[in-house]
């Protein structure tokens, strides 16, 4: 493998990882939740932030906070582990130059991408764009690698 494939993959294993870190964070965040009034808490949010909770978005955070128990937010916070467990796995397997990594990174970010499509037609902007450029990149790039030699070392070794 040369260098700058090994650039390229050792970059998007940090930005997999990272993925994975912020969504354990959250999901710890969902526990710590789990015993307190979700729903006066979100309230205290929206007017801290003065946003108006007539809104479409404060008011669908408002809604769905009124539906949080406590069982819904372990489950969430179960689910987080499980996505940041797997982001940490791919982000490892890219690391160190796995072909399962490269192919498991390849059809998770191409799954995104009909729903950012989607979300760019619906409401054009930086945000969806980008999202669709990084994701696209990413397919890109990991298919360019997959079709080099069928079993590649990793971390460059013969």
């Amino acid at each position: 493998m040369n260098r700058t494939s090994h650039a390229g993959l050792r970059t998007i294993a940090v930005f997999e990882a990272a993925k994975g870190l912020l969504v354990l964070i959250a999901g710890s965040g969902l526990i710590l939740l789990a015993h307190r009034d979700v729903q006066a808490l979100a309230a205290q949010l929206v007017s801290h932030l003065h946003l108006d909770p007539a809104k479409r978005y404060p008011r669908i955070f408002l809604l769905v906070s009124t539906e949080a128990t406590p069982g819904r937010l372990h489950l969430l916070a179960a689910g987080a582990l499980v996505y940041a467990v797997v982001r940490f796995a791919e982000g490892w397997g890219l690391w160190t130059a796995r072909r399962w990594a490269e192919w498991l990174g390849a059809v998770s970010a191409a799954i995104y991408i009909p729903f950012e499509v989607a979300a760019l037609v619906r409401r054009p902007g930086l945000e969806p764009l980008l999202a669709l450029a990084v994701n696209a990149a990413v397919v890109a790039y990991l298919a360019a690698q997959l079709r080099g030699p069928l079993w590649h070392s990793p971390r460059g070794a013969p």
